[in-house]
């Protein structure tokens, strides 16, 4: 039997995907993987069809974020596709606890800088480098809300800590899949990079 195209066989199937058809989407991806079982993007494709099948939201937010990445470097983002999958179960739950509200009042006796009182710092002294790079060899700065950690991307990005920003937010998809300010931001973290950054 004649091997399936395999550029046109994915590409149909990112679109089904994308018109939220996921079990057609599904059925497309595993005709790749018949004949091509080592394509990394057929695979991943499959996972995140069988997870928006299941109901679960990450899904689509992550199957954007994966679209946006293959503009730039398809390989590397397949890596990190993989790489978000294999950890998605324990990011989940660990985000869920950063942010739950509890948390703020056991975080309020442990060793560390609310955010809101290093941004006072950062609002007093007008040196977010110079304080937030203190702050990392001496505490830690502990975010207990999703607005705080948006805003933390935020001035991560703006300062030039782009690959840190990248490393947070591709665990934050998980957890705010259609988060439109999470979004956004993305996109901006990816246009600000440098192209040393784009490439690694």
């Amino acid at each position: 039997m004649k091997p399936v195209n395999k550029y046109k066989t994915l590409a149909l199937a990112n679109e089904s995907f994308n018109q939220e058809n996921y079990e057609e989407a599904l059925r497309q991806y595993a005709q790749v993987l018949q004949d091509y079982p080592e394509s990394k993007e057929a695979f991943n494709g499959a996972i995140l069809a069988e997870m928006a099948m299941s109901g679960e939201e990450a899904a689509e937010a992550l199957f954007d974020y994966y679209e946006v990445l293959r503009e730039e470097d398809a390989e590397q983002a397949d890596t990190v596709i993989s790489e978000i999958l294999q950890t998605m179960d324990g990011t989940v739950e660990q985000l869920t606890s950063l942010f739950s509200e509890p948390l703020r009042h056991r975080l309020d006796y442990e060793d560390g800088i609310l955010y809101d009182d290093f941004r006072q710092l950062v609002k007093e002294q007008g040196d977010f480098k110079t304080i937030f790079e203190n702050i990392m060899f001496s505490t830690r700065v502990l975010i207990t809300e999703k607005e705080e950690f948006i805003d933390f991307l935020s001035q991560l990005n703006r300062h030039g800590y782009h690959k840190m920003a990248m490393n947070y937010i591709e665990t934050a998809l998980s957890m705010y899949p259609n988060d439109d300010q999470l979004r956004a931001l993305l996109r901006d973290i990816l246009k600000s990079r440098p192209v040393e950054d784009s490439a690694s």
